[in-house]
C-alpha cells in the first residue's frame, strides 16, 4: 500500500528535479546571471550538491562540463530502478 503511493510520489520527485537540473544547465551558458541572488540562488543550492559528485568524477575539459550528463544519467537510472522496485512490491 505505502509502497503505491510512494513509486508515484519518487517518480514526480524525480522528474522535477530532472527539470531543475536542466533549467541549471542551460542556465550556465549565460555567464552574467548572479547565482547569489535569488532566484538563481534557490536554484544553486538545489542543483549544485548533486552536480558536484559528479564534478569530482569528470572534471570539466577544455571549459566545458560534461558531469551533467552523468548526472542525468545516474538520476534517470537510480530513479527507474527505485520506482520499478517499489512499483513491484506486493501489496
Amino acid at each position: 500500500m505505502i509502497a503505491q503511493t510512494l513509486a508515484p510520489a519518487l517518480s514526480n520527485f524525480i522528474q522535477i528535479y530532472v527539470v531543475l537540473l536542466f533549467v541549471r544547465v542551460l542556465l550556465s551558458w549565460f555567464p552574467n546571471i548572479d547565482w547569489s541572488s535569488n532566484p538563481w540562488a534557490i536554484l544553486s543550492q538545489l542543483t549544485d550538491p548533486y552536480l558536484n559528485l559528479f564534478r569530482s568524477i569528470i572534471p570539466p575539459l577544455g571549459g566545458i562540463d560534461l558531469s551533467p550528463i552523468l548526472a542525468f544519467l545516474a538520476l534517470q537510472v537510480v530513479g527507474g530502478l527505485l520506482v520499478s522496485g517499489l512499483a513491484s512490491l506486493p501489496v
